[in-house]
């Protein structure tokens, strides 16, 4: 699968966007017919210490699953992003089986 990045108003290192990669691949095993995921990074600098946005779009045949999260740290807000998607993929499955 493939995974874009893009970061607003920093530069991701290579450990963060292996981890980021490593956890959205791990999507594919719940459902097959996911093409692409879009992964947006931004830093807040207005904010206090939550000021970390993770924004995962993740792209299935005919449709979209989107979730946004604001944590501490990238990896916080991209496992609570995560657990998002992964409760709409749920959804979804259950709506493709009906």
């Amino acid at each position: 699968m493939q995974v874009n990045f893009n970061t607003v108003h920093f530069k991701a290192d290579k450990k963060l966007i292996n981890f980021i990669t490593e956890k959205i691949e791990k999507t594919t095993g719940l459902f097959d017919g996911i093409i692409s995921s879009d992964v947006t990074l931004k830093l807040n600098n207005n904010e206090g210490v939550e000021n970390k946005i993770v924004e995962i779009r993740l792209i299935i045949r005919g449709y979209d699953l989107f979730a946004k999260k604001q944590n501490k740290t990238f990896e916080e807000a991209t496992d609570n992003a995560l657990e998002a998607i992964k409760k709409q993929l749920k959804k979804y499955k259950e709506k493709l089986r009906k």
